[in-house]
């Protein structure tokens, strides 16, 4: 694993990288209130999907990790997160390449795929239909437990996403951009997506709705589920196990 690598988005703002492996380039995109680190190197998927003979390329995204973390309004537009991963794929070069993301890393992969971009393979994990078409009410939960906190609606979610923000050095204020840039994705465009996908969650995540839903509606989908919930699945070997397996066939 290389140390970040570092470039200047489409607005400015810097955006930080890191690579592990050679051969086919793979981006992975990282969920909410977490980084590249926690979602792909740390629990080895980084290292199970290099293994097959490719290159990981993972960003920490606008807000998380050794990325920069704006607090302006005007540095969160709707769809920023898809737009800076445009901006990275443009300033690599990349012209074949897959896409893998994990709860937000997912949504911001099919919000690029809605702009444009056309990754040879798609891993949604941790992905449901409502939390593509709804992307609303998934915020204003996230929303009111980053303002209030143990003062949420739901107290135990305020408690586990302050503590989340905590242990990462996350700025309220960059993440509350991120909610604001969410763009809901119609059935419409979800079932106008036909590259090969794997929609992988946890057998106790329905955080995002339905895996099985979100596959049916898109036109080469097929669905995994692996042990644990939203937050756990991801330390799960077969989880990394499953999408290397996907990409290499």
């Amino acid at each position: 694993m290389t140390n970040p690598y570092r470039f200047k988005s489409f607005d400015g703002v810097e955006i930080a990288w890191r690579t592990l492996g050679e051969g086919r380039p793979t981006l992975m995109l990282h969920g909410f209130l977490a980084n590249a680190e926690f979602n792909w190197f740390a629990p080895g998927i980084a290292a199970a999907v290099a293994a097959t003979g490719r290159q990981v390329i993972a960003p920490d995204l606008r807000g998380h990790g050794h990325s920069a973390a704006p607090v302006a309004p005007a540095a969160w537009p709707a769809d920023v997160l898809a737009a800076d991963q445009e901006a990275l794929i443009a300033h690599l070069g990349l012209t074949e390449y897959d896409l893998v993301g994990y709860s937000l890393g997912a949504r911001t992969a099919v919000r690029m795929l809605t702009r444009g971009a056309r990754p040879a393979k798609l891993v949604l994990g941790g992905m449901g239909d409502s939390g593509l078409m709804a992307a609303g009410a998934r915020a204003a939960m996230f929303e009111d437990s980053i303002r209030h906190g143990e003062a949420a609606k739901d107290p135990r979610a305020g408690r586990r996403v302050q503590a989340m923000m905590a242990a990462s050095g996350l700025i309220p204020e960059a993440m509350l951009g991120v909610l604001a840039s969410f763009v809901a994705t119609s059935e419409a465009q979800l079932r106008a997506l036909d590259l090969p996908t794997l929609v992988i969650a946890g057998v106790s995540d329905d955080d995002n709705g339905s895996a099985e839903g979100l596959a049916a509606m898109m036109g080469n989908a097929r669905v995994v589920r692996v042990a644990g919930d939203h937050l756990s699945a991801v330390m799960e070997p077969d989880l990394a196990a499953q999408i290397s397996s996907f990409l290499a066939a």
